[in-house]
């Protein structure tokens, strides 16, 4: 969506807020021996406080309240009773809501206690990565621009990025115009980012592959060829200079 007036301004920073506060207390509350259907009732309690909704039960149905990845799972996991977190994983956990008619998203990857499966470097990348972008977006660049910056920056640390997930534009649904924004250069793609719109920009860095594959539970995806993916996601208001980062406070880049 694009703001214009401020009714609507206000309308996304409670939205963003809410999502943004709720992934800092589940990021807070994970802890080893937790089953990710225990983390997943707590966001939703957060949500509830908010008055907020969650964003894809509405959309999809999906059955969570939030999106939970662990270890090789790269997106979209679903939360279960049956699927306890171990010291050293890495997991990813993505939190969208509406609120009063406003939608917003983000989400994080982190390691699950000590880092003994070697997975930080990979979300810090993840992180650096999504920061530069956002610093870089502003009225009148080439999303396709955005997206070169993104692979170029995961090359040089070594990885790469997943080529049929990306970022996409939020307000008055979860997914709206544009979408795609992807993390690599797509030649074809003429588009802009426009002042005052609303989008919801995302990191997929991979160690191995570049798509991602649907298992067979129709939700959770994984590499085509294995490995681990970090994904980063503000909501931002673009501007004709630095972006407004609606989702601040989910302290991603603190």
């Amino acid at each position: 969506m694009s703001i214009t007036n401020e009714n609507e301004l206000t309308g996304m920073q409670k939205a963003s807020a809410a999502v943004a506060q709720t992934l800092k207390a589940m990021c807070d509350y994970t802890k080893v021996g937790m089953s990710t259907k225990e983390l997943d009732e707590y966001g939703a309690k957060i949500l509830e406080q908010f008055g907020a909704k969650s964003a894809p039960a509405l959309t999809y149905n999906f059955p969570g309240w939030t999106c939970i990845s662990v270890d090789n799972e790269f997106c979209h996991g679903v939360p279960s009773t049956d699927r306890f977190l171990q010291e050293g994983e890495l997991i990813n956990i993505d939190v969208s809501a509406e609120l009063d008619g406003f939608w917003a998203d983000n989400g994080a990857s982190f390691v699950i206690g000590q880092d003994i499966h070697h997975h930080q470097k990979l979300v810090d990348a993840s992180k650096e990565i999504l920061q530069k972008a956002i610093k870089n977006i502003r009225g009148g660049v080439k999303i396709a621009d955005i997206g070169q910056l993104m692979e170029t920056e995961a090359k040089k640390r070594g990885y790469k990025v997943i080529k049929n997930l990306g970022g996409h534009g939020i307000g008055r649904s979860l997914h709206e115009e544009p979408d795609e924004l992807l993390n690599y250069r797509n030649k074809s793609d003429q588009r802009r980012f426009r002042k005052n719109s609303i989008v919801a920009i995302e990191t997929f860095i991979s160690t191995t592959s570049t798509y991602a594959a649907e298992l067979n539970d129709g939700w959770t995806m994984v590499g085509d060829k294995g490995g681990y993916m970090a994904q980063h996601e503000h909501t931002i208001m673009i501007t004709d200079g630095t972006p407004i980062i609606l989702t601040a406070e989910n302290g991603i880049f603190c």
